[in-house]
C-alpha cells in the first residue's frame, strides 16, 4: 500500500492509547482518512490512518497494533495523503498480505497508477443491469441460484461448515463464456484466517492452475485486527482497476466477512461509541454498504465486478445483525445447512431458503439454456413437497404415506444425494440441467406442472439420450 506524500508535521502530543487506537491532541490540519506514520519508542515506524477529527483532536487507527506504544515517547507524523494502492497488470498471479505487501517472495509489482483504497459506491445512474451468467460449476448455485455478472451474492455459512472450502472451489472453477475466458479474473480476499487456511487457499489455486488469473489478499488471524478493515478495500481497489480500466470481468470473493464485522465492533468499542444491536456499531449497515456497493457494471464499460461474500452466522442465526444487514444490501443469499452437512452432503447448500434475485436476468436461451427457468421452478416445487412430507413422516411414520407421497419423498432424497451433493469436479450448466431431467423421471408429464408441454417435449427425451 502506498500514499500520496504531502508536507509532513510530527506531533509528540499523544493523549491516550486504547486497543488499536491512538488519540492525538493539539492537532492542526489533520483530515479524515489521512495516512500517518506512528513512531514507536524504539524507532519502529507503523502505518496508521485518521478515523476521526474533532477540533484539535484526532483518532488514529494503527494498522500494526498499539502494543509497545506509550503516551510519553510515541510521536505521530501527519501530512500523508489518503491510503492508496499501487495497481497494475503485474498484480495478477500475486499474493499480498492484508495491508497490500507481497507475501509470495516476489518483489512489489510495478504500479501503473495509485488508487484511493476507500473508493466510492457505483453511481446508480451509471449502472448497467447485470444480465450475463457466471458458471461456478456448483449445480445448486448454477441451476437454482444463478450468479450473474455484476451481482453481489452472499453465502451464509456457519462455524464448522465448509464455507471457506466452497469459496476456494468457486475461485478455482468459476467460468464465463468461452469467448471471454481470457478476460475473466478472480480477486480473492481472506479475512482473519489461520495459517492452515491460508496454505489451503494457496494450494487450491496452484493445484487448479488458476493462480495466474488470481490476485490474493490474505489477512491472517494473528495479523493486527485493524488490518481487516483495510483488506476488502484493497481487494476492491484492485478489482476496480482490472474491471473498469483493463476491461476484465472480475469475481471478488470475500471470506469471512464476520471477522471484518468483529474488527469493526472492536474499533467502535475502543472509540467508546454507543453500541447498536448485539454490541455492533449502529453504522455497520452503512459501512458494509461502502464495500458491497462497489460491485456492478458501468454503462458503456466492458468490465464488471461480481462479489461473492462468505460469512459465518453466529449460532447459525440468520437473523443475526451480520447476515441480516448483508441480506438487505445484497441481491439474494446462498444458505449452507448444518443438517445437510451432517448427512455428508457436499456442498451442503439448502436451496429452499436460498435465492438469487437477479437469476432471471442471467439465464435462458442464449445465456444458459431455454429450459433453465422452468426446470429450476419444478425442482423447487418437487423438493419443497418432499421436505414437507419428510417432516410429516417424523410424526405419522412412512407407512401412512400413499404411493404418490413416497415418490415425492424419494425425490427429495435423490435430489440431495445426486444434485446438491457434488464432491468431485465442476459440473457444466448443461450437465446440471440434464441431471434435473433425469430426476424428473418418476413423474409423468402431467405432474410436471411448472414446465409447459413444449419444453417437456423438447428436452425430456433429449436429456435421456
Amino acid at each position: 500500500m502506498s500514499e500520496r506524500a504531502l508536507h509532513t508535521v510530527e506531533y509528540r502530543t499523544v493523549g491516550a492509547v486504547s486497543g488499536p487506537l491512538l488519540f492525538l491532541e493539539g492537532v492542526s490540519g489533520a483530515h479524515f482518512d489521512e495516512t500517518v506514520d506512528v513512531v514507536a519508542p524504539d524507532g519502529e515506524i507503523r502505518r496508521g490512518q485518521v478515523l476521526e477529527v474533532d477540533r484539535n483532536r484526532a483518532v488514529i487507527e494503527v494498522f500494526a497494533g498499539t502494543r509497545g506504544l506509550d503516551v510519553a515517547s510515541t510521536s505521530v507524523r501527519l501530512g500523508g495523503g489518503s491510503a492508496a494502492l499501487g495497481v497494475g497488470p503485474g498484480m495478477l498471479g500475486r499474493m499480498f498480505d492484508g495491508s497490500g505487501e507481497p507475501v509470495d517472495g516476489g518483489p512489489p509489482p510495478f504500479p501503473e497508477a495509485l488508487r484511493d483504497v476507500s473508493g466510492l459506491p457505483l453511481n446508480p445512474a451509471a449502472r448497467d443491469h447485470p444480465s450475463e451468467f457466471i458458471e461456478t460449476g456448483v449445480s445448486a448455485i448454477d441451476g437454482l441460484n444463478t450468479l450473474v455478472r455484476g451481482q453481489k451474492l452472499p453465502i451464509f455459512s456457519g462455524f464448522g461448515l465448509p464455507g471457506a472450502e466452497l469459496a476456494a472451489r468457486i475461485a478455482a472453477d468459476a467460468r464465463v463464456t468461452a469467448a471471454e475466458t481470457e478476460r475473466f479474473v478472480v480477486v480473492f480476499a481472506a479475512l482473519g484466517i489461520t495459517h492452515r487456511e491460508a496454505a489451503f487457499f494457496r494450494r487450491s489455486m496452484e493445484d487448479s492452475g488458476s493462480l495466474q488469473r488470481t490476485v490474493m489478499f490474505l489477512n491472517l488471524a494473528d495479523d493486527p485486527t485493524i488490518e481487516r478493515l483495510l483488506t476488502p478495500r484493497l481487494a476492491l481497489t484492485a478489482a476496480e482497476y482490472l474491471a473498469f480500466e483493463r476491461g476484465m470481468h472480475v469475481l471478488v470473493i470475500l471470506t469471512d466477512m464476520t471477522n471484518y464485522c468483529e474488527a469493526l465492533r472492536e474499533v467502535s468499542t475502543a472509540r467508546e461509541e454507543i453500541p447498536g444491536r448485539r454490541g455492533y456499531p449502529g453504522y455497520m449497515y452503512t459501512d458494509l454498504a461502502t464495500i458491497y456497493e462497489r460491485a456492478g457494471r458501468i454503462r458503456d464499460r466492458n468490465g464488471s465486478i461480481t462479489q461473492l461474500i462468505i460469512l459465518s452466522m453466529p449460532d447459525d442465526d440468520i437473523t443475526h445483525p451480520i447476515p441480516d444487514l448483508t441480506g438487505y444490501i445484497t441481491e439474494g443469499q446462498i444458505v449452507l445447512s448444518r443438517e445437510l452437512h451432517l448427512k455428508g452432503i457436499d456442498p451442503p447448500i439448502d436451496v429452499l431458503p436460498s435465492l438469487s434475485r437477479l437469476m432471471s436476468s442471467g439465464i435462458g436461451a442464449g445465456r444458459t439454456r431455454g429450459d433453465h427457468r422452468r426446470v429450476a421452478d419444478q425442482l423447487y416445487a418437487l423438493y419443497a413437497t418432499g421436505r414437507d412430507l419428510r417432516r410429516l413422516v417424523s410424526i405419522i411414520g412412512e407407512s401412512a404415506l400413499s404411493e404418490d407421497d413416497r415418490r415425492f419423498l424419494s425425490f427429495a432424497e435423490e435430489f440431495e444425494r445426486r444434485f446438491v451433493h457434488q464432491p468431485g469436479q465442476a459440473r457444466p450448466i448443461a450437465a446440471t440441467l440434464d441431471l434435473a431431467w433425469e430426476l424428473f423421471g418418476p413423474f409423468s408429464d402431467g405432474e410436471l406442472k411448472r414446465i409447459d408441454p413444449d419444453t417437456i417435449a423438447r428436452y425430456r427425451g433429449a436429456a435421456a439420450v
